[in-house]
Formats: C-alpha cells, sequence, structure tokens
C-alpha cells in the first residue's frame, strides 16, 4: 500500500479527534449523574442544578477549559426515545395568516377558497399552494388585488389593485414566510424560559411546520397548552348580569319549542334557583320539574356583576350551540346585538363526602362590536411578570406602552363612572373581570388574578413576554415518551449492540483466522470514528440510530469479506501473498463491487434522510456516516496489519482449517432452474397481491392518522375487553393490542384526529383515563396516568399523535421515496455497467424483494405476536432492504463483467453460472453476517423496533435469493441475440 505512513498519521489524527469529541459527552453525563444525584430524582431541582453551573467549568484539558454549557453544547444529544420528554410539530395556520393579511375579508370567492384549500390540499401540498389552486378556479372575474381582499391598508405599499395574481402571489408567499419566522422567534422564546436542558426548536424546510423537542420534560396538557397559545390578549367592556338576563329568558322560551325536554327530573337540579327568578313559582314548578327549560337545566347558579350564569364544563359547549343560533341571537337588543359571550377559566371543586371532582366555570357577556376588535390588545404588553395579589394568590403583572397606557386609562375610567367591568381574556378565555373602584388607572399598569397557580402565572408571563402568535398553531404531530421506557430502550440498544458485534467478531475470527482478527481492530477503529463524527456534528441519538450502528456492525465487516474472498482466489491461482493482496485491494479486485455496492447504500441512505423525519432521519444519519468510516476502517486499517505481515514474511492465507474448503467448488446451474424460480416468484408475487386484495396492510397512524398509546397496567389484561370497554368510552373504534408482555397494551384511535387544539388532546387523555381507571389502584390520578416522570412503572408510557395533514405528506413521502430509490440505484447502474439489462435486471430484482416483504406483512399482520406495522420505520426497513438487496446483486454483476470482459471460455450461460458460483461465498457469507446481525437485534433490540427489524431481516432473506436466482436470469433473458453471439463467439464458442 502506497502512503502508508501518511493513512496511518491521518488514522492517528482521526482516532484523536474523536476521542477529543467523545470526551464531552462523559463528562456531561458525569455532570448530569451529578445533578440527579443532587436532586433527588427532582426534575424542577435538577433543571436549577444544572443552570446554576452553565457558566461554571466542568472540564478541564490543560490548555484551555470548558463550562458546562459548551461541554453539553458538544456532546452526543439522545433523542425522546432514549431521553424521554415531548416532541411536538406544530402547522402555523396559513389560513389564518391569510384571513389576517386580507383584513378578515368577507368576499365570497376568497372564503370559498380557503375553505376549499382545507378539503382538497394533497399529501405534500402546502396549503398556500392548495388555496392558490383553489381561488384560480372559482375566481371569476375576482383578483387578489381587489381592495376587499388583499389590496387594503394592511398591505399598503406591498399590494395595489393594479398588480397581476402572479405578483401577488410573490408578496404572498414571502408574509407567511415572516409570519412562520416570526412564529419560530416566539416559540423559541417561549421554550427558552420554560426551563428543560436541551431544548430543540426548528423550522422544517417551507412547510410551515415548526419541531419542538423537549427532553426530560414531563407536564403533556401544560407543554402543548404553552406551544400552541396563540397568547392573544384583549381587554374587553362587559355587560352586566341583569343586563342580559330578560335575553336569557327569551332564549329559554324559544328553545322549547326546538329542543327536546331532557328524560331526567330537572328539579334536583341547582338551575331550579334561576328558575324561580325568571318565571312564576305555582305556574311553572311543573315545567321545571321536568326538565323543560333547555337552557335553564344547563345553569348551575346564577352569576352576579360581570358573570351572566356558571355552568358545568361539560355543558358548554351546548349552551355555545344554543347562544350562536341565528334565531336565539336575534333575540338580542338592538344595542346588545354584537354581544360576544366567552367562558372563563374553569374552577375545580371536590365533592368532600363523594371525593369526585366537579369542574364549573363562568359565561361573561362582551361588548363586541362589527369588526370584532377589542378596545386594547396584547400588543401594547412591554412587560409581565409573575407575582402576588393582595391577598396572597398567585398574579400575572403587566406593564402597557404608551399608547396603551393611555387606552387603558380610558377604559378603566369608563369603567368606573359606569360601575361596570373589564374582562381580561386570553385566547377567548376571560383570566378576570375586576370592576374599577378608585377611578381611571394612569401609566399603564395592570394586574391579571383569578384562579391560578404558580406554574400557570410563570407560563403567562412568559408567553405575554414571548408575544402573541401571528397566527393559530395547530399541533399536526406529537410524541411523548417516559424516561423510564427511555432507560428501557436504552438497556435493549446497549445489549444488542453488545451481543451483535461479539457475535460479529467470533464469525470473523472463527472464518477468516488472523485476518478476522485485523478486520476487528478496523471494526473497532470504525465505531470510535462513527461516534466521534457523530458527537461532532451534535447528532441526536436515537433507538433507530442505534439500529444503525448495530447494523454498521455488519456493513463494515461487508467491504473486508470481499476483499478477503478475493485474495483467497488469488492464492488458489498460485500467486504469491503480496501479489493476491495487491490484487486483491486493485480496482480490478474488489474495490469495483465495493464501490457499486457502497453507492448504492448511500444513495438509499441520502433519499431515507430527505423524505424522512425524527428517528428515521438519525437512522439515516447513523447508516451514511457508518459508510463511509467503514469503508476507510476496512481498506486502509485493515490492510496496515496485513502489510505488516508481508514485511516479516508471516503466512496469511484468509482461512481457518475449518473453513478453508467452505463455500468452494460450487457448480450450480442458477439460469438452468430460472423456470423453476420465476414460477416460485410469480405465485409469491399473485399472493401477495390477492392479500393486498383482501386483507390489505396494518396502516399504521403514520400513514392514516389517529393517537397511540402504549400503557402499562398493574396486571395482564384482555385487550379484547379493553377494546370494548374504550370504543364504548370514546364512541368509536379503538384498538388493543398486547405490546411485548400481556400487562401492556398499545392502544390506537382515530377520535377527533380531524380536528386540532390542545382541549381536544386533553379530552382525548380523559376519555383514556376515565376508560381504563378501573384497572389501577384508587391511588391513580389523571396526572399520574397521562405524565411522565422518573420510575414511572405503569400509565401511559409514550403517547403519540400524527394528524390527517402530515399523514398524508408521510404517506406521499414514503410512496416517493421508495420509487425514487429504484430509480436512482438503477440509473446508477446504468451508468456504471453502460448496458440497461443490469439495471434492469437490479430493479426486478428489488421490486421482488418489495413486494414479498410486504406480502409477509399483510399475510401475517394480524396473527404475529409483535406489531406489523406499515409506519415510517417499515419503509425505512424497506429502503434498507432495496440497498442491501442492490449490494448482493452487484457483487454477481461486477463478477459478470469481469468475466465477460475477460478470456475466460464457455457458453454465455455458462460465464454467468461461473460467475455467480465463483461469488457465492462471498453473498452468503455477507448476507449470513447481516442475518446475525439483525436476529441479535430482533431479540434484543426491545419491542418497538422488533418490526422494524423484522422487515429487514426478511428482505435480507429475499434479497440474497433475488439476486441469485432473479436479477441475473432477468439479465440474460433481456440480453439480445446479438450481443449473445458476440459474447459466445469472443469466448471461443
Amino acid at each position: 500500500m502506497q502512503n502508508k505512513g501518511l493513512v496511518k498519521f491521518f488514522a492517528i489524527l482521526f482516532a484523536l479527534v474523536s476521542i477529543y469529541q467523545l470526551s464531552f459527552t462523559f463528562v456531561a453525563n458525569k455532570v448530569k449523574n451529578d445533578a440527579k444525584t443532587f436532586a433527588g430524582n427532582n426534575p424542577e431541582k435538577e433543571v436549577k442544578y444544572l443552570d446554576s453551573i452553565g457558566k461554571e467549568k466542568v472540564f478541564s484539558l490543560g490548555f484551555t477549559d470548558f463550562t458546562f454549557n459548551e461541554v453539553k453544547d458538544k456532546q452526543i444529544n439522545k433523542g425522546l426515545d432514549l431521553e424521554g420528554g415531548i416532541n411536538v410539530i406544530l402547522q402555523i395556520s396559513v389560513k389564518d395568516v391569510l384571513k389576517g393579511l386580507s383584513n378578515n375579508s368577507k368576499n365570497p370567492v376568497f372564503n370559498k377558497a380557503l375553505e376549499d384549500a382545507k378539503l382538497n390540499q394533497r399529501g405534500n401540498q402546502s396549503y398556500l399552494d392548495a388555496f392558490f389552486e383553489a381561488f384560480d378556479a372559482n375566481k371569476g372575474t375576482t383578483k387578489l388585488a381587489s381592495p376587499d381582499i388583499f389590496a387594503n391598508r394592511n398591505l399598503q405599499g406591498e399590494i395595489d389593485f393594479n398588480m397581476t395574481d402572479d405578483q401577488v402571489k410573490k408578496v404572498l408567499a414571502k408574509k407567511v414566510d415572516e409570519s412562520v419566522e416570526s412564529a419560530f422567534g416566539v416559540l423559541r422564546s417561549r421554550i427558552d424560559k420554560f426551563g428543560v436542558t436541551q431544548p430543540n426548536i426548528a423550522k422544517l424546510g417551507q412547510t410551515g411546520r415548526i419541531l419542538i423537542e423537549l427532553p426530560g420534560a414531563k407536564d403533556v396538557d401544560r407543554i402543548k397548552k404553552l406551544v400552541s397559545s396563540k397568547a392573544e390578549l384583549e381587554f374587553w367592556e362587559t355587560y352586566k348580569a341583569e343586563e342580559l338576563m330578560g335575553f336569557l329568558s327569551s332564549a329559554n322560551e324559544a328553545l322549547k319549542a326546538t329542543v327536546k325536554p331532557e328524560e331526567k327530573v330537572a328539579a334536583t337540579k341547582p338551575a331550579d334557583s334561576i328558575s324561580k327568578l325568571l318565571t312564576d313559582k305555582d305556574k311553572d314548578s311543573t315545567a321545571a320539574k321536568k326538565g323543560n327549560n333547555p337552557l335553564f337545566d344547563k345553569f348551575v347558579s346564577q352569576g352576579g356583576g360581570p358573570v351572566l350564569i356558571v355552568a358545568l364544563s361539560k355543558d358548554t359547549a351546548t349552551i355555545n350551540g344554543y347562544l350562536k343560533r341565528q334565531e336565539i341571537r336575534a333575540l338580542l337588543p338592538a344595542d346588545k346585538r354584537y354581544a360576544k359571550f366567552v367562558w372563563g377559566k374553569g374552577t375545580v371543586t371536590v365533592d368532600e363526602k363523594t371525593k369526585k371532582e366537579t369542574e364549573t366555570v363562568d359565561l361573561y357577556a362582551l361588548k363586541g362590536n362589527r369588526d370584532d376588535i377589542a378596545p386594547l390588545s396584547g400588543g401594547v404588553i412591554v412587560d409581565a411578570r409573575d407575582t402576588f395579589d393582595q391577598m396572597g394568590k398567585p398574579a400575572v403583572s403587566m406593564q402597557m406602552n404608551g399608547a396603551g397606557a393611555r387606552t387603558w386609562e380610558e377604559l378603566t375610567g369608563r369603567a368606573f363612572s359606569q360601575k361596570s367591568f373589564i374582562a381580561i381574556a386570553l385566547d377567548d378565555v376571560v383570566y378576570s373581570a375586576p370592576g374599577v373602584t378608585s377611578g381611571p388607572i394612569a401609566g399603564g399598569r395592570s394586574e391579571i388574578s383569578g384562579n391560578f397557580d404558580v406554574t400557570e402565572t410563570k407560563d403567562l408571563a412568559n408567553v405575554l413576554r414571548a408575544g402573541k402568535l401571528p397566527a393559530a398553531a395547530e399541533i399536526v404531530q406529537s410524541e411523548v415518551v417516559g424516561p423510564s421506557l427511555g432507560q428501557e430502550a436504552i438497556d435493549a440498544g446497549t445489549t444488542s449492540s453488545i451481543v451483535g458485534f461479539l457475535l460479529v467478531c467470533l464469525w470473523m475470527v472463527f472464518y477468516y483466522g488472523r485476518a478476522g482478527w485485523y478486520a476487528n481492530i478496523a471494526l473497532l477503529v470504525n465505531l470510535l470514528f462513527l461516534f466521534g463524527i457523530l458527537a461532532s456534528l451534535g447528532a441526536v441519538l436515537t433507538l433507530p440510530g442505534i439500529a444503525g450502528i448495530v447494523l454498521t456492525l455488519g456493513t463494515a465487516v461487508d467491504a473486508n469479506i470481499i476483499i478477503y474472498e478475493r485474495a483467497k482466489e488469488e492464492l488458489r491461482e498460485g500467486k504469491s501473498l503480496p501479489d493476491a493482496v495487491k490484487a486483491s485491494y486493485g480496482w480490478k479486485g474488489a474495490m469495483r463491487s465495493i464501490i457499486d455496492a457502497n453507492v448504492t447504500h448511500v444513495l438509499t441512505g441520502a433519499i431515507l434522510f430527505i423524505f424522512g423525519t425524527g428517528p428515521i432521519q438519525g437512522f439515516a444519519t447513523t447508516l451514511l456516516i457508518g459508510i463511509f468510516t467503514s469503508l476507510f476502517t476496512s481498506i486502509f486499517i485493515a490492510r496496515i496489519f496485513i502489510d505488516r505481515d508481508i514485511a516479516h514474511n508471516r503466512s496469511l492465507t484468509f482461512t481457518t482449517n475449518l473453513t478453508k474448503n467452505w463455500f468452494t467448488g460450487f457448480h450450480f446451474d442458477f439460469i438452468g432452474i430460472k423456470k423453476w424460480s420465476y414460477l416460485f416468484s410469480s405465485v409469491v408475487v399473485v399472493v401477495s397481491c390477492v392479500s393486498f386484495y383482501f386483507n390489505g396492510l396494518d396502516e399504521g397512524v403514520d400513514f392514516v392518522g389517529g393517537r397511540t398509546f402504549q400503557v402499562k397496567f398493574e396486571k395482564p389484561v384482555e385487550p379484547t375487553q379493553v377494546s370494548d370497554e374504550l370504543s364504548a368510552e370514546f364512541g368509536t373504534v379503538v384498538e388493543a393490542k398486547v405490546f411485548g408482555k400481556n400487562d401492556q397494551l398499545k392502544i390506537t384511535t382515530k377520535y377527533k384526529i380531524k380536528e386540532d387544539g390542545v382541549d381536544v388532546d386533553k379530552e382525548v387523555n380523559e376519555k383514556l383515563f376515565n376508560g381504563l381507571k378501573k384497572y389501577y389502584g384508587a391511588d391513580q390520578t389523571y396526572e399520574k396516568f397521562i405524565n411522565t416522570y422518573d420510575g414511572k412503572k405503569v400509565g401511559v408510557l409514550q403517547a403519540s399523535k400524527v394528524g390527517a395533514a402530515i399523514s398524508a405528506d408521510i404517506k406521499t413521502n414514503s410512496f416517493w421515496a421508495v420509487l425514487g430509490a429504484m430509480f436512482v440505484v438503477g440509473l446508477y447502474l446504468v451508468i456504471s455497467f453502460r448496458k440497461w439489462q443490469y439495471s434492469l435486471g437490479a430493479i426486478a430484482a428489488v421490486l421482488h424483494d418489495v413486494i414479498f416483504v410486504l406480502g409477509i406483512y399483510s399475510l401475517f399482520y394480524k396473527y404475529a405476536p409483535f406489531h406489523m406495522e406499515m409506519d415510517q420505520h417499515f419503509i425505512a426497513a424497506i429502503l434498507t432492504v432495496i440497498g442491501y438487496s442492490m449490494n448482493d446483486t452487484v457483487i454477481v454483476f461486477d463478477r459478470i463483467r469481469e468475466y465477460l470482459a475477460g478470456d475466460r471460455k464457455g457458453h454465455f450461460k455458462d460465464v454467468v453460472n461461473a460467475s455467480i458460483n465463483s461469488t457465492l461465498s462471498r453473498t452468503l457469507n455477507t448476507s449470513l453476517t447481516m442475518i446475525l446481525v439483525l436476529l441479535i437485534m430482533f431479540v434484543f433490540g426491545g419491542e418497538s423496533i422488533r418490526g422494524f427489524i423484522f422487515a429487514m431481516l426478511i428482505g435480507i432473506i429475499v434479497g440474497t435469493y433475488s439476486s441469485l436466482f432473479i436479477a441475473t436470469p432477468v439479465l440474460v433473458d433481456t440480453m439480445n441475440k446479438v450481443a449473445i453471439d458476440d459474447i459466445e463467439k469472443r469466448h471461443g464458442n
């Protein structure tokens, strides 16, 4: 090997750099463990401790020192599936942005386009493009630059009525990007103040989506509310209760004609007090007892001051429906026709006898206007702090700017003179509605007090300081992983890695002898380089990422196997050891096959990285890095030791006494039995297609949308019974399947998956708890069941949500990823082999493999003891199978090309058969190594990736078969007669 000294220099340098990069991870982990010990597993105390030492020096190299903040920025971060925490993807509502830019236009064409865009938006299509399509389809003579759409005061100077639609579209695209950027800044500010270590927030391309990862975060409902709250603070004048009691009475009477009376007796309800105030006691008492008061029967009690009435939180939707009816709003007096009915923040009370919780809410009537714009908004807030009011209760104090202070003084002055109230509402929820007793308030300082706890005031002050989002942020995808589940994943990943590593090392030594030791040394160096690069890139290590590392163990020895097998061939032909090694490392030896095989790996890995998200990108990243590091170590590191043996005249045979004749002397007629292989594969394809039609595939929530919960019970449960009970609770089908042990279920529901909002997420969580709480002891609360915490053993260990919009994108991306992988690999083979028949043979084999794996999943997903879902992990497995199937095929094709270009005698089919037989040792050895590694991962890798590994395991087995029995026969059958005659003429036939 030329430039041996240079290779050694770079290898040592690279190793030192890797050790340097990894040292930060070791130091950071030590500091975090110290923090856990100090905090006694108290998460908040742990975060405070780490924050307090952020600028302290914790690592010294002698010539320079590093603070903890610097160290943690350089470490390998663990993903949520290993660390535990919460991950959400927010979709900024482009519809809201457009409505705001149009100044809430009432133009019918514009509003129809907004609705059509939501209905017709295709997978992977942005809402803005869908809106443009919908507008163009219905616009007629209407222009985007119409004065009643976008040529308004809001966009003065940027859009005028003379502009074409194409010109306006460019401005709107820019404005939408600005809104997403603004939302990104607001969310970053909120998250930075939340108090978790190493939060991650990133924009996802040009999709308008924002990814937020909070490792170690545990309060699910609180975090979802924090990140999705628009934080639109408004100050409204309110009507007094007595001003609208007449309207409520008229509304109740009008509803009697259309609303069916409740069957159960209503006389026991507290609402009787209101009925008695508004009706004749003797005349109407019978009606009240029969529950014939549609509106009043929903009231718990009468309000007072700014509070109209008090109702149970579960009845608010019904009351809202009544009050929004057109015929009911028509009963409002003319001077109150714009009244805006808004609920306050709920109050939970506990019955001391039954211990049953009841949540009630207050109803307010705000003095609205035609444009539904508050007299004063939160945009005037320049500072907000969590504090305590005069009663010692948690509150939020706010400071306004000059313009806000003047408006605030006018509002409070009017409230003082009229003895009225001012409601302070955040996202259409009234937090307080104080009166003004001491005259107008100057200076712009105000305070929000109410039914808060300390955590809520901290969050509220946080979002007010950060500012409001420019549009609603909908949670389209989320994942919650408990820390105990993360530790299980780490243990499973570590076990599979160690066992896989040891078995691969033992196999290499067993099969290749001393040369196997050299391959193992290269493997160790490869792992050092791999982790060093991951650390230097600031990569996030996930459970699929660990799977990628374990797979790298297989690919790392793949190049060594190809080189060693070639060296054995050269030695059998009588060459000396130096000449055999030189030939095997040459371009005409093993290098061409190694490069071709790894290029196909890189192409499929790159596509996986481009189209994948989250953990799948982690898998692709690890796989891609592993390809390059394994190439370097296999080709150069092992060569150093081999060359040293040659220099010292040591015998090196690349075999052991037991294995020297393994996989040799094959003369099997692969082409001769092609009819049988075609028949077998055709039957498999037909059976698979029939199964697709009748059984379909078990599409996971990634593809169809939905919510999934991994729930641990105190003792084994019957999944069918749980499914029936939850289906009754949700009012729709809920699936429950055993996940691992029979005291753990994977529960899936599509309940309200097309509806967005934190309230919907909380409703689903509450229904799940209510449906399952009978399986737990009396000490199990909703918070314990849903939230994550250290040492959690039962309840929800992991939860994920995929919205309908993002599932369509994932499905589209997956489809194009598989097609794209086959196309680019096929194109590369055409370029490399310069004959389209090679590419066609490889593509036919890969297509066969994909259908085979899909068929297995379609046939057996109902019966398998583990989950066989079609999700992102499955697509990652399919793409990986494509890469490995191509690998085997390329090895065979390279030998065919070599033999056809050489002087080997025989018919065309004889030359092809000889090519397959001569590479059989490589094919079987590389495949067996990969199968061994995958089996270890399947057994020890953990339940969450078992289906993912099974797909790859089946794919590798089928890929090995197809490269021998499908790809090569297709190549032979598609060669034209002229080319075959020319080949046989050159080879002496």
